[in-house]
């Protein structure tokens, strides 16, 4: 039994959601340079100061003078940027890939950006005083050679924090609801008066809480910039009922978030202004909202029980809301723009599940949030609902609608599987049970959490290239020395040669994480978000310092479906039935099955066969490396090489795969994810806390795969990855439920960074009440085998494909990437391909 009575009812939809949207839509996002012109004013004057003080200071500066405005029709105010979904820049972080993309941000295939030559010129001059005082700079010298050597060669990239800000946090949003930056203020000045300025770390803590101080005046006085724009506006505006919205505006900002929020109207006000200026304090990414309906229903329980609000106008505010989490923005270098296109942030919001005392709370505002899905209908927030033995059949009926529409939304997380997961990572029950999600899939708790989600993306499968080049890629030798392949007698050999290299591999990730995280802790602290993160101010030092309760790094791997199958079909078809030899897969693979050679294979085959030459004492200069690649370009185009390709490739085709509720195959899938997820949780970050693996890859399965040669598994080079946990497109072809059993059959409680389950299915599976129920039963069933996480693309393959042809008619059309949802139009084509390529499953 749940603790609240709920309204399961549909609300309207206002005509002022259609207009913000068609508003917010009608440009390409820009970028602008005012925060990157005023931080670098500001660094410019403090010098000679604590970093954290620097950064405190900058903040305020920031705040003081970036320009503000106020959108037509908005009720919920404050604004990254003055053009709509525009985005600010971050010098601080890295600034060099921007300049060189100038003059083509615009017209790359994912994430374009209008940028103007006076934005250009503006971030050329701030740009300049940046040099040498980055935080990938300082990264990139706390790296070891070798470990540079890895991310050259593609191995692993973590790209995300290396050129960024972290993000992937969830703050204390009820904290800021109940007594606002004041309080939060005066907790700062309690915790400096308790200090002695003679212990050993006095300097350290009073400078942290000093900053924090800073950090909460400057929310104060941006917002009530609001509030003076707002009152300016309603001056001006001879609408009645418009100016009477301003001037409820102008009271709102006056109030929040200096305050406690007095109400529900106050409550979202607040809550916006923080999650807006989280961005602007740092460029990171899936800044999530979390538990909305639970920090957010006390106000709107109040407010309804007073009779001050209706459900349609608390409806509308949420509506606004969700409306304004798609006006923030923010631009990647271009091979990252790839691996998250869709212009996303990754705000994830939960509803439903349990509270800290294991009882149901969902509401009404959980029922809300996806009202406000299906009237929005954008990609942000990335909702998600959270699902138990206690959650009401309705809620997830209610839920099975929005994922119906098409858009992707919501994923569904398991309780039973992500309670305990956490727990065994060291949170206490209460905090495990009052769990959000970060970002794509990945667990933690709110406000108490420096997790560090998306750390690194890891191909599990380029330490197989290595096994078969014995260490050797395009003429270095980047992994270990494991031996010829032809030369290994069992597969046992094989498979541990394999384990080798990701061990080897591994390790590199971790130092080149834990270099990028002492660099933010160096030169990035950020006060803002630490106040309002648990215990930063009882420690005295920031989330990058290792303020948190909780600390992790939580770096993900993919490709465990093509892993299984690669290794699967070795095992089978080399050593057990020996239908191959070694020396023939060697052959395919580099040949790429003679389906052709990309120029850079070739270059990367020459490159090889050179550095086997010198090592034997030959003379390799540029004569010979011609020979070398006409001699591999003949060799490719051969009629027996593509006969003998043909041959090997329906050879694998015939062995099973996974997806298909085999249990044979779907247990060696289970103990090839352990050569992830069981190494990295030996290691630690200079937090002081541990690794831990996460199994899904946003997009970069689709980027990551370009970089990678062919794979035993029947894969293409070149070709994307699988996907999360989920199984290779195309390979699962007994069903949906057969895909849930084996992917149930993986362990997903180690995976405690979180795991991704996609599956696709055409709309006539979820037509009617019967559709829900079907759909419903296929994640109770799921679930009860304990996989973690689902999500869904409800969508034809016709309709993709169409979409493609015709992006002009589809440009509403909102699909599921990977653990977060875009407009299809808005991605690249090798994105759409991938998405289209996914299995269309049917009840």
């Amino acid at each position: 039994m749940g603790l609240y009575t709920y309204d399961s009812s549909d609300i309207p939809k206002s005509e002022r959601i259609s207009k913000l949207v068609e508003n917010l839509y009608a440009k390409m996002p820009e970028i602008e340079s005012a925060r990157a012109v005023l931080i670098t004013e500001s660094y410019k004057q403090t010098e000679n100061e604590p970093m954290i003080i620097r950064r405190a200071k900058a903040f305020r500066h920031i705040l003081e003078n970036i320009p503000i405005v106020i959108r037509d029709l908005e009720l919920i105010v404050g604004s990254t940027t003055i053009a709509p979904r525009g985005c600010q820049t971050y010098p601080e972080f890295s600034y060099e890939w921007l300049e060189e993309e100038f003059d083509t941000v615009e017209k790359r295939s994912a994430d374009p950006f209008y940028i103007s030559d006076k934005t250009k010129a503006e971030l050329k001059e701030a740009n300049a005083y940046w040099k040498g005082k980055t935080t990938s700079e300082l990264a990139t010298a706390y790296m070891e050679p070798e470990t540079l050597l890895a991310m050259e060669h593609n191995m692993f990239t973590p790209g995300n924090y290396f050129y960024n800000g972290v993000g992937h946090v969830t703050v204390k949003y009820g904290e800021v609801l109940e007594i606002g930056f004041a309080g939060i203020r005066q907790k700062a000045e309690a915790e400096m008066a308790s200090l002695c300025l003679a212990d050993g770390d006095y300097q350290k803590r009073s400078r942290f809480l000093e900053a924090v101080i800073i950090s909460c005046d400057a929310v104060i006085t941006y917002a009530r910039r609001y509030a003076r724009l707002a009152l300016k506006e309603a001056e001006q505006c001879t609408d009645t009922a418009r100016k009477k919205e301003l001037l409820g505006i102008a009271q709102n900002c006056a109030n929040v978030p200096e305050k406690g929020a007095s109400g529900f109207y106050e409550a979202c006000q607040s809550f916006w202004f923080v999650q807006q200026l989280l961005q602007i304090e740092s460029s990171g990414h899936s800044i999530s909202p979390g538990r909305f309906d639970q920090y957010m229903y006390p106000y709107y329980k109040k407010d309804l029980e007073a009779g001050k609000i209706t459900r349609g106008f608390a409806q509308e505010l949420m509506d606004c809301i969700w409306v304004k989490l798609n006006d923030l923005n923010k631009c990647r270098d271009a091979a990252s723009a790839e691996g998250f296109a869709g212009y996303s942030l990754f705000q994830n919001l939960i509803a439903g599940g349990q509270n800290k005392d294991g009882i149901d709370v969902t509401n009404d505002l959980s029922f809300m949030s996806i009202q406000a899905s299906m009237h929005v209908f954008l990609p942000q927030p990335s909702l998600s609902v959270r699902v138990w033995n206690g959650t009401p059949h309705e809620f997830l009926v209610k839920a099975a609608e929005l994922t119906r529409t098409g858009i992707g939304l919501p994923a569904y997380y398991n309780d039973e599987v992500i309670i305990p997961s956490l727990i065994s990572r060291g949170l206490t029950l209460e905090d495990a049970r009052d769990y959000n999600i970060i970002g794509c899939v990945e667990p933690q708790k709110a406000g108490k959490t420096e997790g560090w989600h998306d750390a690194a993306f890891f191909n599990m499968c380029r330490p197989l290239e290595l096994v078969f080049g014995n260490g050797m890629d395009k003429g270095s030798q980047v992994g270990p020395k494991t031996g010829k392949v032809e030369d290994m007698r069992t597969f046992e050999e094989f498979y541990q040669a394999y384990k080798i290299q990701m061990d080897y591999a591994i390790k590199l990730l971790v130092n080149a994480d834990n270099a990028i995280d002492m660099a933010h802790a160096e030169r990035c602290p950020l006060p803002f978000l630490s106040s309002m993160v648990d215990d930063c101010m009882k420690r005295g030092k920031s989330v990058q310092e290792g303020g948190a309760v909780y600390n992790f790094t939580g770096p993900q791997g993919f490709g465990v479906a093509n892993m299984a199958d690669a290794l699967y079909a070795v095992k089978k078809l080399v050593y057990d039935e020996k239908k191959i030899s070694m020396k023939e897969l060697k052959d395919m693979l580099a040949l790429n099955y003679g389906k052709g050679l990309a120029e850079e294979d070739m270059v990367s085959m020459a490159a090889d066969v050179a550095a086997g030459m010198k090592s034997a004492g030959q003379a390799v200069g540029e004569r010979e490396i011609a020979a070398i690649l006409k001699s591999i370009a003949a060799i490719s185009e051969a009629p027996e090489v593509k006969e003998k390709g043909e041959r090997i490739l329906k050879l694998i085709d015939e062995v099973p795969k996974f997806g298909n509720d085999i249990a044979e195959v779907d247990a060696f899938a289970r103990d090839v994810a352990y050569t992830y997820t069981k190494p990295l949780q030996n290691y630690k970050n200079p937090r002081g806390g541990i690794f831990q693996a996460g199994l899904y890859p946003v997009s970069a399965n689709v980027p990551l795969g370009a970089q990678t040669g062919a794979t035993p598994d029947g894969r293409l080079a070149h070709t994307p990855v699988a996907d999360g946990v989920s199984p290779s497109a195309g390979k699962d072809i007994n069903g949906p439920t057969a895909a849930a059993n084996s992917v149930s059959r993986l362990d997903h409680y180690i995976a405690s960074n979180g795991t991704l389950f996609n599956q696709k299915f055409h709309p006539s599976a979820l037509s009617g009440r019967s559709g829900l129920e079907n759909f419903v039963g296929l994640i109770r069933s799921y679930f009860d085998q304990k996989g973690s996480h689902m999500q869904f693309n409800v969508v034809s393959r016709e309709t993709l494909l169409d979409a493609q042809k015709h992006p002009e008619q589809y440009k509403h059309l909102v699909v599921r990437v990977a653990g977060y949802s875009a407009l299809f139009t808005t991605l690249s084509k090798s994105l759409q391909d991938d998405i289209i390529r996914r299995t269309e499953q049917g009840f």
